[in-house]
């Protein structure tokens, strides 16, 4: 069950169980519509992709020290470029 999803399409649901499902404030049950769940897109997938294809803090500091600030900006602009924000 994708919990971000379900908390960014239901603002009442408070706490979301395995076994009891998605609940409000009142500790009521909230019908949720998988189907909707399953096509949310995150808003913020692009920061993930992007955190994991730039080059560790170490590479990028001996990119900026080796080749200067400039050529470090087309490393990482090329990640940004790959995955926009959206």
């Amino acid at each position: 069950m994708n919990h971000k999803a379900i908390y960014a399409l239901y603002d009442n649901v408070v706490s979301i169980d395995d076994t009891q499902g998605a609940m409000d404030k009142d500790g009521n049950s909230v019908t949720i519509n998988m189907d909707n769940v399953n096509a949310w897109v995150d808003p913020e997938a692009y920061k993930y992709k992007r955190q994991r294809e730039y080059p560790s803090i170490e590479e990028q500091l001996d990119k900026i020290y080796h080749d200067g600030i400039d050529a470090w900006k087309v490393v990482i602009k090329a990640t940004k470029d790959k995955y926009p924000k959206e």
